[in-house]
């Protein structure tokens, strides 16, 4: 019998400085200073925090960790919103070629993501056919909230994004959703790092709501959506979201009741909730089979190795099996087999062969 594998289900990388254009330093859209301390936008930089970032160093990293393979979504800092569209349209494509590469040059260690802005929809779909047709990509990633071309910040489950999903069900796309540029959407001063510490959560929150009541797990039965960060909100606010459908019908007339979605099997979750009270609501309402590993590699609210944090890839699901909110069976299947039928569906012969490619069969 083939070992468990331990597949992380939510990761990221860097391109090195030489590997960005010149177009995007020249522009401020996005680049890595020469030392790799800083990754910077106009206006904003972020510490580079650990050499993982790198593809080279990123491979040291799996080994020491015993990290079988990670799926490689987008950088949160190229959703493209507030660029012109010219601009956008050519830092995407870069996002997505970077990540092609990645994939074919490291089929055993990578499956990669792929990002379009839904504020420009043909666009997006013409993106999609190119990521999947021509670069052989399966995972489509997108922002909770996109800026539309008339400045207006819009959830990705608005009605106007809907060919999108159309078309990713078409091709039976696994699909992650992320939170991200909620300092853009709010205006709240960005202080104590409330944004990725509270407004991320309620972003993720939000789009799940969206999500669940146009019923889109049922009306595109091929496509499987992960909300990132274990759609923390979208678990605590159940019962209010229920209440408030049943207490206000006028609201929801021809919305899908919330209930409908709570299990659904086209929809997961990450395990990034950081503490093991949170991981046993989201295993208790969704099962544990919706559940897939996240690390969130290698960013600090990710699960790295750190004594200040007392943590290390994995540690959430090792506390869970010890505190038995969790058996080893769902451990082992939260580590492998859910990150593959998130990826797949119920596709045996890709997730053998993806399984087979990682053991170098």
């Amino acid at each position: 019998m083939a070992r468990k594998l331990r597949i992380n289900g939510h990761s990221h990388l860097l391109p090195y400085p030489e590997q960005i254009p010149a177009f995007m330093k020249d522009k401020e859209i996005f680049w890595v200073d020469d030392e790799r301390k800083y990754m910077l936008q106009k206006g904003w930089k972020r510490p580079v925090t650990d050499s993982s970032f790198f593809l080279d160093e990123k491979l040291e990293w799996m080994e020491k960790n015993e990290l079988d393979h990670a799926v490689v979504l987008n950088l949160s800092q190229l959703y493209g919103n507030g660029l012109r569209q010219e601009e956008m349209k050519k830092a995407l494509r870069f996002q997505n070629d970077f990540n092609a590469k990645v994939q074919h040059d490291n089929p055993a260690k990578f499956s990669c993501g792929f990002v379009v802005h839904p504020g420009f929809v043909q666009g997006a779909l013409w993106e999609i056919e190119r990521c999947v047709e021509q670069l052989g990509l399966r995972l489509l990633c997108l922002p909770t909230h996109f800026m539309d071309s008339t400045g207006t910040w819009r959830c990705i489950f608005d009605e106007e994004t809907e060919p999108i999903f159309e078309l990713a069900n078409k091709y039976n796309l696994a699909v992650e959703v992320h939170p991200y540029d909620g300092d853009k959407m709010i205006k709240l001063e960005n202080t104590a790092w409330r944004f990725h510490l509270v407004w991320m959560l309620a972003q993720c929150g939000d789009a799940y709501h969206f999500f669940t009541l146009k019923g889109y797990q049922e009306k595109y039965p091929n496509m499987r959506t992960c909300f990132a960060h274990g759609g923390q909100l979208a678990q605590m606010n159940l019962g209010r979201r229920i209440q408030g459908f049943d207490g206000r019908p006028d609201l929801f007339e021809g919305m899908t009741h919330p209930r409908k979605a709570v299990g659904h099997p086209n929809i997961f979750f990450d395990t990034l909730v950081h503490d093991t009270d949170s991981l046993k609501l989201m295993v208790d309402r969704q099962g544990s089979n919706q559940v897939i590993m996240g690390l969130d590699d290698p960013y600090p609210l990710g699960e790295m190795e750190s004594l200040p944090q007392s943590s290390y890839p994995g540690k959430i699901l090792d506390l869970a099996l010890k505190k038995g909110v969790i058996s080893a069976e769902q451990k082992d299947q939260i580590w492998e087999d859910n990150v593959l039928r998130w990826l797949f569906g119920e596709d045996e012969e890709k997730k053998d062969k993806l399984v087979k490619t990682i053991l170098g069969e």
